[in-house]
């Protein structure tokens, strides 16, 4: 009796765990270059120690097409240079639940960290908080550093990102950490709930 006793308990510990993880939203693609795998993202790059420093370095030129190349723009495009430095810096980064260094964030540690360090701006600890907090926009509306959220539960926002352009966004997976991903993709779009400007 004792034995199932704590077998049981195993066993709810493992269902709660699995649900706190996909709070920040089980991705099943990830999308790289021009390309979407359903591995991990094609990339070598290490993963610094420090993120904080991404606004004070800028990419270099071919960098900056590879960027322009995802997101099916050009290269003149991308003013905020800031910006993808700050992702370059952080893309692969693996999902921890309440984490908040490029060795483990969540979805709203990593918009988060990205706002106060690419616009100075500070927002709110949570997909939730953030999500209340924002001018409404549609999707035709939204510019490159507005925000979008995702209710994987079906309940509340419970996922968020920071849109790009041509639909592309960057967010954190909980399979695949940093990456950039399209809303239009079938699996994003169903869990797609509101975007916006954060009105601070």
């Amino acid at each position: 009796m004792q034995h199932q006793s704590h077998r049981y308990i195993t066993l709810l510990c493992w269902v709660t765990a699995v649900f706190l993880l996909t709070s920040c939203g089980a991705k099943r693609k990830v999308l790289y270059g021009n390309h979407t795998h359903h591995g991990s993202p094609n990339t070598s790059k290490s993963i610094p120690t420090d993120a904080s420093d991404a606004r004070n370095k800028s990419l270099s030129g071919s960098k900056m097409d590879n960027y322009a190349a995802i997101l099916g723009v050009s290269a003149r495009d991308l003013n905020n240079k800031s910006l993808y430095s700050f992702i370059d810096k952080w893309l692969g980064s693996p999902h921890r639940l309440g984490g908040t260094k490029p060795s483990g964030i969540d979805c709203s540690g990593f918009v988060g960290i990205l706002y106060h360090e690419v616009y100075g701006k500070n927002l709110p600890r949570t997909s939730r908080d953030m999500g209340d907090q924002v001018k409404r926009k549609y999707e035709r509306q939204l510019r490159e550093g507005d925000l979008v959220f995702f209710s994987f539960s079906g309940r509340n926002i419970d996922h968020v990102g920071v849109y790009l352009h041509n639909n592309k966004f960057v967010h954190v997976s909980t399979r695949r950490g940093v990456i950039i991903s399209d809303i239009k993709d079938s699996w994003y779009y169903k869990y797609f709930v509101r975007a916006g400007t954060p009105k601070i």
